[in-house]
């Protein structure tokens, strides 16, 4: 099943479809199309990749629990940036591994990179659930990595007028897409970024939602759409 979500931050004079007639207003919209996934290898989408169906997908984020030569196969078929944060089955970031990182992409954890003219920053791991789990983190030691970010979050206010355009995590915000099972219960420190940054949109895997209603894996928190993207979605980003 192909999910497609098409979200517009504009309003409704100024949507694509209504500005044929002003050229200027026109050019200063910034558009990207965006494949994100997360948990799942879906096979079906390098069917789909040969056959040109993403033809026009600009960039690729993942949002962890995916293996790496997945993530390497579909940026060598589509050819376009690629930015991940890893999960809690991912290994641990290691540059001396090949196999702790996908070739082609770029490890967002804990960084922001302008994309066109998007701002996209990145926080993996999920809440810690076994004394040896990999990438996981107590609410604490979540909340001094989010932190981390901070930095960057103001300097992008000061340079761009705004801290954040996307967010990708693994886990979910707390209270949000999480449940309360020891495993899936969401990060506090998620919720923080997200008030604190105000981004447009926030992407995140995690907790697994299989039902065909697209209500159940996007929420609005404050002024940020929440999307759970497992397996992946297809997403218009406007602004």
């Amino acid at each position: 099943m192909e999910l497609s979500v098409h979200f517009r931050q504009l309003s409704p004079r100024n949507r694509p479809e209504n500005l044929a007639g002003n050229p200027f207003l026109r050019q200063n919209i910034q558009t990207v199309k965006i494949l994100a996934l997360s948990d799942e290898v879906v096979e079906r989408l390098y069917s789909l990749c040969e056959v040109g169906h993403f033809s026009d997908i600009e960039l690729i984020l993942g949002c962890g629990d995916l293996p790496y030569p997945y993530l390497e196969n579909l940026v060598t078929f589509l050819n376009v940036p690629l930015y991940y944060v890893p999960g809690n089955h991912d290994p641990r970031f290691n540059p001396q591994d090949i196999k702790s990182y996908a070739e082609g992409g770029s490890n967002l954890d804990l960084r922001i990179v302008r994309v066109k003219t998007f701002l996209i920053g990145g926080l993996g791991g999920s809440i810690l659930y076994r004394p040896d789990g990999t990438n996981q983190y107590t609410q604490t030691d979540a909340y001094l990595r989010a932190f981390r970010l901070l930095p960057r979050l103001l300097l992008n206010r000061i340079n761009y007028g705004r801290a954040l355009d996307i967010l990708i995590t693994h886990s979910p915000p707390f209270g949000i897409h999480d449940d309360d099972t020891e495993a899936h219960r969401g990060l506090k420190a998620v919720n923080w970024l997200i008030q604190f940054a105000r981004p447009r949109y926030h992407f995140h895997g995690h907790t697994h939602f299989y039902r065909r209603n697209l209500s159940a894996s996007e929420s609005n928190y404050r002024s940020t759409k929440v999307i759970n993207v497992h397996p992946y979605k297809i997403i218009d980003v406007y602004h």
